[in-house]
């Protein structure tokens, strides 16, 4: 993964998604030095979008689900 960011920084936009927040994540990298240069790369010059509320898979279930109305 650092190799991809470091190859696209400064010149392409790179668009990472995760349900793991950032604060977690030196911990699932499991190396500090490569934790801090991977995100070193993602965070400088983001947009960062937490998103909040219910789960869109719950919600589309209750609307899909036998039974519901219309």
């Amino acid at each position: 993964m650092l190799e991809l960011l470091d190859d696209r920084y400064g010149q392409r936009s790179t668009l990472v998604t995760s349900q793991m927040p950032v604060d977690n994540w030196h911990e699932l990298i499991g190396d500090p030095t490569l934790a801090d240069a991977i995100l070193d790369r993602l965070v400088h010059n983001a947009y960062r979008i937490n998103l909040k509320g219910e789960s869109m898979r719950k919600r589309t279930k209750k609307l899909t689900a036998p039974g519901a109305s219309d």
